[in-house]
């Protein structure tokens, strides 16, 4: 649900003239170095990139779904570590909070991370954690005003750089599902909290995880997000879901830059005499690709939309995901044939996306996950109609 549309096309064309000319120029020194240079984040938080998604009452811009959407396909067409480095404020680390938070939580923890001052990280994934994310093992126990929390966490998205993060740990061990997990709040420093070694990763040089250990971590029970144990499951389902939608949008967004950069290789290089852009078979991939980001940019705006007016978009964030993301794994494989031998070679854009973006396909829940989700959710709405 678009707001207003002379603002938001104001908003989203200065965040497409920053991605032309202070981001996709610093991409390869981000590659080189592996760390979004200073001056680049004091531009995004000037922009209120950080705050994108939280609400002005809390020092956000407060973007509705659709308009977040469409900002996205902008950042999208950068490297995904600048994306990366505000989106888990956008997201994952502050929308458990927004959504579920007390108010006092909110207060305290949404303006810092809408003016950038604080990251935050989403701890949900453990060692033996990740698509069963309901069978997480850290575990937080009462123990007078305040919570121990034990356990570790991994491959968690900005945690190295993170001032607060958002944990779900188990409250109640006798409880096997996702109704024993609860959700906290923890701060940067707090005893018993460190993090392990950044890890090496395939791609998105400059957007780092790592591993976060939690030792008898004491956290105050004010901490407990919604004030209410055994909850946290349903929220971060709740996270996911709107990030799905997020990732399907930022998949379309790198879709289009790649397409874009190799459609311009392909008419500028020649081979037997003519550029490479009038052979039919490399039209025939020019093409699908570019039929495969139409269709998935029109069904993430529909979904941004339904999400927008209220409606229940499990099943259609799910098809967005998993449709965009594969694609956009079609369109990286495409490009680098089309590169040919200059595709396998650094010095062109393809090459890095086509190791970047393999991350979409795994993140925010494997392809296969959202299989799941689709299919659970079709048979159980048959059997309601039934």
């Amino acid at each position: 649900m678009i707001r207003d549309a002379e603002m938001l096309e104001m908003l989203v064309s200065s965040i497409g003239k920053f991605v032309d000319e202070a981001l996709i120029p610093r991409e390869h020194e981000v590659a080189e170095t592996d760390a979004i240079p200073a001056d680049v984040v004091a531009q995004m938080r000037d922009l209120g990139l950080f705050g994108l998604t939280i609400p002005e009452d809390y020092g956000g811009l407060g973007v509705t779904m659709e308009e977040e959407v469409l900002i996205t396909f902008e950042l999208g067409r950068a490297s995904p570590a600048f994306r990366s480095y505000i989106g888990t404020n956008n997201g994952i680390g502050s929308i458990g909070i927004l959504l579920d938070g007390t108010e006092a939580q909110k207060t305290a923890y949404l303006p810092k991370l809408a003016s950038g001052e604080f990251l935050s990280a989403f701890c949900l994934t453990e060692p033996d954690s990740g698509s069963d994310a309901a069978s997480l093992k850290t575990s937080a126990v009462r123990d007078g005003d305040d919570y121990v929390i034990n356990g570790t966490k991994r491959y968690i998205t900005n945690a190295p750089h993170a001032g607060i993060f958002s944990v779900m740990a188990r409250t109640d061990p006798a409880v096997k599902g996702g109704s024993g997990i609860s959700a906290f709040i923890v701060e940067r420093g707090t005893p018993g909290l460190t993090l392990g070694k950044p890890d090496a990763k395939m791609g998105q040089k400059g957007a780092h995880t790592s591993d976060v250990i939690f030792d008898d971590v004491r956290v105050p029970a004010a901490n407990l997000i919604g004030g209410k144990e055994g909850v946290g499951f349903k929220t971060a389902m709740k996270v996911l879901d709107k990030g799905r939608l997020h990732i399907a949008a930022l998949s379309v967004g790198a879709s289009e830059r790649m397409l874009s950069d190799t459609l311009r290789y392909a008419i500028e290089r020649k081979q037997f005499g003519q550029p490479i852009a009038e052979f039919q078979l490399i039209q025939a991939m020019l093409a699908d690709s570019k039929a495969e980001l139409y269709a998935a940019r029109c069904m993430v705006l529909d979904a941004a939309r339904k999400r927008d007016d209220g409606a229940n978009v499990s099943t259609e964030a799910s098809c967005a995901k998993l449709f965009a993301t594969e694609m956009c794994g079609r369109v990286a494989d495409r490009c680098v044939q089309i590169h040919g031998g200059a595709g396998y070679i650094s010095e062109y854009s393809i090459e890095r996306f086509y190791r970047d973006v393999r991350l979409f396909r795994i993140y925010e829940g494997t392809s296969q996950i959202q299989q799941i989700i689709i299919a659970r959710n079709m048979i159980r709405e048959a059997r309601d109609a039934a």
